[in-house]
Protein backbone atom coordinates (compact mmCIF):
# COMPACT_ATOMS: atom_id res chain seq x y z
CA UNK A 1 0.00 0.00 0.00
CA UNK A 2 1.70 3.47 -0.91
CA UNK A 3 1.75 6.22 1.12
CA UNK A 4 -0.57 8.68 -0.46
CA UNK A 5 -3.04 5.04 -0.43
CA UNK A 6 -2.76 4.72 3.43
CA UNK A 7 -3.31 8.69 4.23
CA UNK A 8 -6.42 8.63 2.63
CA UNK A 9 -7.33 5.51 4.12
CA UNK A 10 -6.54 7.01 7.07
CA UNK A 11 -8.54 10.02 6.78
CA UNK A 12 -11.60 8.46 5.60
CA UNK A 13 -11.52 6.12 9.15
CA UNK A 14 -11.43 9.56 11.02
CA UNK A 15 -13.98 11.64 9.02
CA UNK A 16 -16.09 7.97 9.96
CA UNK A 17 -15.15 7.67 13.49
CA UNK A 18 -16.16 11.89 13.46
CA UNK A 19 -19.26 10.98 12.07
CA UNK A 20 -20.29 8.15 13.32
CA UNK A 21 -19.95 10.69 16.91
CA UNK A 22 -21.95 12.87 15.55
CA UNK A 23 -24.75 10.79 13.77
CA UNK A 24 -24.86 8.63 17.59
CA UNK A 25 -25.63 12.02 18.73
CA UNK A 26 -28.32 12.68 17.18
CA UNK A 27 -29.92 9.38 16.31
CA UNK A 28 -30.08 9.42 20.55
CA UNK A 29 -31.21 12.55 20.90
CA UNK A 30 -34.24 12.19 18.60
CA UNK A 31 -33.03 14.35 15.77
CA UNK A 32 -33.23 12.33 13.88
CA UNK A 33 -36.36 10.70 14.22
CA UNK A 34 -36.93 7.09 14.13
CA UNK A 35 -37.77 5.34 11.56
CA UNK A 36 -36.26 8.02 9.51
CA UNK A 37 -34.57 7.69 6.36
CA UNK A 38 -30.83 7.73 6.05
CA UNK A 39 -29.57 9.02 2.51
CA UNK A 40 -26.27 8.67 1.88
CA UNK A 41 -25.47 11.54 -0.61
CA UNK A 42 -27.34 14.05 1.72
CA UNK A 43 -25.12 13.16 4.79
CA UNK A 44 -22.16 13.38 2.51
CA UNK A 45 -23.32 16.80 1.85
CA UNK A 46 -24.04 17.92 5.41
CA UNK A 47 -20.35 16.71 6.88
CA UNK A 48 -18.65 17.80 3.33
CA UNK A 49 -17.29 14.41 2.89
CA UNK A 50 -17.02 12.03 0.18
CA UNK A 51 -20.02 8.65 0.29
CA UNK A 52 -17.54 6.18 1.80
CA UNK A 53 -16.87 7.69 5.36
CA UNK A 54 -20.43 8.04 5.59
CA UNK A 55 -21.30 4.30 4.78
CA UNK A 56 -18.66 3.26 7.51
CA UNK A 57 -20.43 5.02 9.80
CA UNK A 58 -23.53 4.31 9.01
CA UNK A 59 -22.42 0.30 9.13
CA UNK A 60 -21.04 0.62 12.40
CA UNK A 61 -24.04 2.45 13.81
CA UNK A 62 -25.52 -0.69 12.46
CA UNK A 63 -23.78 -2.61 14.57
CA UNK A 64 -25.03 -1.07 17.52
CA UNK A 65 -28.53 -1.43 16.44
CA UNK A 66 -29.26 2.35 15.80
CA UNK A 67 -29.50 1.96 12.35
CA UNK A 68 -31.41 -0.49 10.30
CA UNK A 69 -29.92 -1.46 7.00
CA UNK A 70 -32.08 -2.97 4.18
CA UNK A 71 -30.56 -4.18 0.94
CA UNK A 72 -32.93 -2.91 -1.28
CA UNK A 73 -34.28 0.21 0.70
CA UNK A 74 -30.93 1.66 2.66
CA UNK A 75 -30.10 2.97 6.16
CA UNK A 76 -32.62 4.10 8.34
CA UNK A 77 -32.78 5.02 11.90
CA UNK A 78 -34.03 2.07 13.90
CA UNK A 79 -37.59 1.90 14.50
CA UNK A 80 -38.89 1.85 18.19
CA UNK A 81 -41.78 -0.26 19.62
CA UNK A 82 -43.48 -1.58 22.78
CA UNK A 83 -42.39 -4.69 21.70
CA UNK A 84 -38.14 -3.30 20.85
CA UNK A 85 -38.67 -1.93 24.13
CA UNK A 86 -39.66 -5.43 25.95
CA UNK A 87 -36.66 -7.09 24.52
CA UNK A 88 -34.15 -4.50 25.20
CA UNK A 89 -35.25 -4.61 28.62
CA UNK A 90 -34.75 -8.09 28.98
CA UNK A 91 -31.57 -8.23 27.29
CA UNK A 92 -30.36 -5.10 29.48
CA UNK A 93 -32.02 -6.79 32.94
CA UNK A 94 -30.10 -10.21 32.24
CA UNK A 95 -26.58 -8.72 31.29
CA UNK A 96 -26.32 -6.02 34.01
CA UNK A 97 -27.73 -8.27 36.63
CA UNK A 98 -24.69 -10.34 35.53
CA UNK A 99 -22.21 -7.98 35.35
CA UNK A 100 -23.18 -6.01 38.79
CA UNK A 101 -23.17 -9.37 40.33
CA UNK A 102 -19.51 -10.46 38.93
CA UNK A 103 -18.39 -7.07 39.88
CA UNK A 104 -19.33 -7.09 43.52
CA UNK A 105 -18.07 -10.52 44.00
CA UNK A 106 -14.91 -9.64 42.08
CA UNK A 107 -14.50 -5.76 42.04
CA UNK A 108 -11.42 -4.44 44.14
CA UNK A 109 -11.03 -1.41 46.40
CA UNK A 110 -10.43 0.47 43.10
CA UNK A 111 -13.32 -0.46 41.37
CA UNK A 112 -15.91 -0.06 44.63
CA UNK A 113 -13.85 4.17 45.01
CA UNK A 114 -15.19 4.27 41.54
CA UNK A 115 -18.44 3.64 42.17
CA UNK A 116 -18.70 6.09 44.94
CA UNK A 117 -17.06 8.57 43.12
CA UNK A 118 -19.31 8.52 39.88
CA UNK A 119 -22.05 8.83 42.27
CA UNK A 120 -20.57 11.56 44.00
CA UNK A 121 -20.16 13.47 40.91
CA UNK A 122 -23.92 12.65 39.90
CA UNK A 123 -25.05 13.67 43.06
CA UNK A 124 -23.65 17.20 42.28
CA UNK A 125 -24.83 17.72 38.67
CA UNK A 126 -28.27 19.58 38.35
CA UNK A 127 -30.20 16.90 36.27
CA UNK A 128 -32.27 20.06 34.34
CA UNK A 129 -30.37 22.11 31.77
CA UNK A 130 -29.09 25.58 33.51
CA UNK A 131 -29.81 27.40 30.53
CA UNK A 132 -33.38 26.76 31.61
CA UNK A 133 -35.91 24.63 29.63
CA UNK A 134 -36.92 21.39 29.86
CA UNK A 135 -34.04 19.45 28.72
CA UNK A 136 -31.40 17.43 30.43
CA UNK A 137 -28.39 19.00 31.89
CA UNK A 138 -25.94 17.25 29.01
CA UNK A 139 -23.22 17.00 31.93
CA UNK A 140 -25.64 15.14 34.06
CA UNK A 141 -26.49 12.88 30.87
CA UNK A 142 -22.13 12.04 31.26
CA UNK A 143 -22.46 11.70 34.83
CA UNK A 144 -25.20 9.30 34.94
CA UNK A 145 -23.76 7.04 31.78
CA UNK A 146 -20.41 6.90 34.12
CA UNK A 147 -22.30 6.08 36.99
CA UNK A 148 -23.78 3.22 35.23
CA UNK A 149 -20.38 2.15 33.63
CA UNK A 150 -19.09 1.95 37.22
CA UNK A 151 -21.52 -0.50 38.51
CA UNK A 152 -20.65 -3.48 36.15
CA UNK A 153 -16.99 -2.11 35.34
CA UNK A 154 -15.64 -4.48 37.93
CA UNK A 155 -17.24 -7.53 36.16
CA UNK A 156 -13.86 -9.01 34.19
CA UNK A 157 -15.44 -8.81 30.95
CA UNK A 158 -14.47 -5.48 28.83
CA UNK A 159 -17.14 -7.18 26.24
CA UNK A 160 -19.93 -7.48 28.38
CA UNK A 161 -19.51 -3.91 29.78
CA UNK A 162 -18.85 -2.75 25.41
CA UNK A 163 -22.44 -4.36 24.79
CA UNK A 164 -24.04 -2.34 28.05
CA UNK A 165 -22.69 0.39 26.65
CA UNK A 166 -24.49 -0.42 23.21
CA UNK A 167 -28.00 -1.14 25.11
CA UNK A 168 -27.85 1.43 27.19
CA UNK A 169 -27.64 4.12 24.00
CA UNK A 170 -30.45 2.61 22.63
CA UNK A 171 -32.12 2.81 25.90
CA UNK A 172 -31.46 6.65 25.78
CA UNK A 173 -33.60 7.14 22.47
CA UNK A 174 -36.02 5.70 24.92
CA UNK A 175 -35.83 7.94 27.44
CA UNK A 176 -35.47 10.65 25.33
CA UNK A 177 -39.53 9.96 23.94
CA UNK A 178 -40.72 9.99 27.61
CA UNK A 179 -38.69 12.85 28.26
CA UNK A 180 -40.66 14.78 25.77
CA UNK A 181 -44.02 13.80 27.30
CA UNK A 182 -45.70 16.98 28.71
CA UNK A 183 -48.11 14.64 31.45
CA UNK A 184 -44.84 12.68 32.37
CA UNK A 185 -44.43 11.65 36.17
CA UNK A 186 -41.15 13.43 38.00
CA UNK A 187 -38.68 11.60 39.38
CA UNK A 188 -36.46 11.70 42.20
CA UNK A 189 -33.49 10.35 40.19
CA UNK A 190 -31.02 10.63 43.25
CA UNK A 191 -33.28 8.98 45.47
CA UNK A 192 -33.07 5.76 43.03
CA UNK A 193 -29.42 6.10 42.58
CA UNK A 194 -28.17 6.57 46.25
CA UNK A 195 -29.50 2.89 46.99
CA UNK A 196 -28.30 1.22 44.10
CA UNK A 197 -24.92 2.52 45.14
CA UNK A 198 -25.18 2.27 48.79
CA UNK A 199 -26.06 -1.53 48.29
CA UNK A 200 -23.42 -1.86 45.30
CA UNK A 201 -20.56 -0.71 48.17
CA UNK A 202 -22.38 -3.21 50.65
CA UNK A 203 -21.58 -6.17 48.63
CA UNK A 204 -25.27 -6.75 48.86
CA UNK A 205 -25.70 -8.85 45.30
CA UNK A 206 -29.47 -9.22 45.54
CA UNK A 207 -30.90 -6.30 46.99
CA UNK A 208 -28.05 -3.80 44.37
CA UNK A 209 -29.45 -5.82 41.18
CA UNK A 210 -33.39 -5.82 42.84
CA UNK A 211 -33.09 -2.28 42.80
CA UNK A 212 -31.00 -1.58 39.72
CA UNK A 213 -33.36 -3.91 37.53
CA UNK A 214 -36.34 -1.77 39.08
CA UNK A 215 -34.76 1.48 38.09
CA UNK A 216 -34.66 0.44 34.64
CA UNK A 217 -37.84 -0.90 34.23
CA UNK A 218 -39.54 1.90 36.24
CA UNK A 219 -38.02 4.28 32.69
CA UNK A 220 -39.70 1.12 30.76
CA UNK A 221 -43.23 1.94 31.93
CA UNK A 222 -42.17 5.63 31.55
CA UNK A 223 -42.04 4.72 27.56
CA UNK A 224 -45.21 2.80 26.93
CA UNK A 225 -47.59 5.62 26.69
CA UNK A 226 -46.14 7.81 24.21
CA UNK A 227 -44.91 4.53 22.41
CA UNK A 228 -48.53 3.61 22.24
CA UNK A 229 -49.61 7.12 20.88
CA UNK A 230 -46.54 7.24 18.34
CA UNK A 231 -48.11 3.84 17.03
CA UNK A 232 -51.75 5.11 16.57
CA UNK A 233 -50.27 8.11 14.41
CA UNK A 234 -48.63 5.87 12.75
CA UNK A 235 -51.65 3.58 12.01
CA UNK A 236 -53.65 6.40 10.43
CA UNK A 237 -51.46 7.58 9.05
CA UNK A 238 -50.91 4.48 6.93
CA UNK A 239 -54.98 4.46 6.20
CA UNK A 240 -55.44 5.38 3.04
CA UNK A 241 -58.72 8.37 2.56
CA UNK A 242 -61.53 6.89 1.09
Amino acid sequence: MSSDVARRQKRSETHASLITKELRKDIISGQLPPGGKLKVRQLAERFGVGLSPIRESLNRLSREWLVHHNELRGFSVSAVSEQDLDELMKARCWLNERALRESIAHGDSAWEENVLVSYHRLSRIPRRDPEGGSRVNPAWEVAHRAFHRSLINGCGSTRVVEICDQLFDVADIYRHIARATPTQAKRDHEEEHRPIMEATVARKADLAVELLIAHFMRTAEQCREPLRRMAMVGKKRSVPAS
